[in-house]
């Protein structure tokens, strides 16, 4: 008999193939002025979303699907992602429908058509020190047109800090279901181990929490800038900014250090590559300048948060769905070992001697 977790996901998974095989509303390509559509490939994508590659007389694109779409949110995302294009950016306007609409209902669901976007996706270890410079550049240009282009943001926000004492009655609450090591294999000794260096990492800095209100520059956020999100041409140059319905509000240096974080990781014991992110935070400072102060707070905000989210060890241990969006948990513990040396990193560019003389920084030797 299968579990009930087991059945669960038997269930979910049966819907999003019925879903799946939906076919798409009659006509519904014909909304648009894209000439006469030839196929709509489906394409893969998260359960319980569907989009297609639509291939018509007036070119390629890409057609999103809302199963319940807040239309008010959608528009709003729409109109800054249809400013950011004009104003010269990577980003992807969406294809406006015969009567002027960019979302467009049909059975009770909405859908978006975008161009559709060449290129390829890179890692962020890939990409040289230039280029790392570059795409920094590029997300402080973003966060500069956000700010002109977008509602001023309340300057003082209430980031709620997470309790490291209710992270370890998780890891205490997961522990419990990790058979022993008379009855379990070797992952299952893996795993306690794990979770036991989590539970130590709770308790040896509890100290260490960041207050749950800090001074900082705040707006519009992409909300998700990460390698899946970016698309480079044959010059190494990014073409397109996609993920845009991660569109939020929040402190600034929160998410450079967060698209730092992601960017430049390393999947072993050699943590985050560093060199790497100073190139990037110069080239964001070069665009749009913080301090160092803001800097510094966002990097102890960031580690703290990711000691505290259990969710990649509930995924990469236990089987259950949900990362956290935060890359491996095995950063976890390099970077609570190196939290000085990586406060001291993310800042340096912006040290007089950094911003000087960057030929003579490590990120450029």
């Amino acid at each position: 008999m299968p579990t009930s977790r087991s059945a669960d996901i038997e269930h979910r998974a049966d819907a999003a193939l019925e879903a799946d095989a939906e076919p798409l509303p009659p006509r519904l390509l014909r909304r648009w002025e894209i000439g006469a559509p030839d196929t709509a490939a489906p394409l893969d994508a998260a359960p319980g979303r569907r989009c297609w590659r639509v291939d018509a007389g007036g070119g390629a694109f890409f057609l999103r699907e809302y199963t319940s779409p807040d239309r008010r949110q959608v528009l709003f995302r729409h109109g800054v992602t249809a400013a950011l294009d004009a104003a010269g950016l990577p980003v992807l306007a969406p294809v406006p429908a015969r009567g002027g609409r960019t979302l467009v209902t049909a059975a009770g669901r909405g859908y978006v058509l975008y161009p559709w976007v060449g290129g390829r996706g890179r890692g962020g270890l890939e990409l040289t020190f230039v280029q790392c410079e570059a795409l920094g550049g590029l997300l402080g240009r973003l966060h500069a047109a956000l700010d002109e282009l977008t509602p001023p943001v309340q300057q003082s926000m209430l980031v709620p800090t997470p309790r490291a004492a209710d992270a370890a009655v998780a890891v205490e609450e997961m522990l419990e279901d990790v058979p022993g090591d008379e009855d379990g294999t070797d992952f299952d000794a893996l795993t306690g181990r794990r979770l036991r260096e989590r539970r130590d990492l709770l308790t040896e800095f509890a100290g260490h929490q960041p207050p749950d209100i800090e001074v900082s520059t705040v707006g519009h956020l992409h909300g998700s800038f990460h390698a899946g999100h970016l698309r480079y041409g044959g010059s190494g140059n990014v073409t397109a900014v996609l993920g845009w319905d991660g569109l939020t509000t929040g402190p600034v240096a929160g998410e450079v250090v967060r698209a730092a974080a992601r960017l430049f990781a390393c999947e072993d014991e050699r943590g985050l590559d560093l060199d790497r992110v100073q190139a990037f935070v110069r080239g964001h400072r070069s665009a749009f300048p913080l301090d160092a102060g803001q800097i510094q707070s966002a990097v102890h905000r960031e580690w703290w948060e990711r000691l505290c989210d259990v969710a990649p060890l509930r995924h990469r241990y236990l089987g259950e769905d949900g990362t956290g969006g935060r890359g491996p948990a095995s950063l976890v513990n390099w970077w609570s070992a190196q939290l000085e040396r990586t406060l001291d990193a993310f800042a340096t560019p912006y040290t007089a001697v950094y911003a000087d003389a960057p030929g003579d920084s490590p990120a450029y030797g």
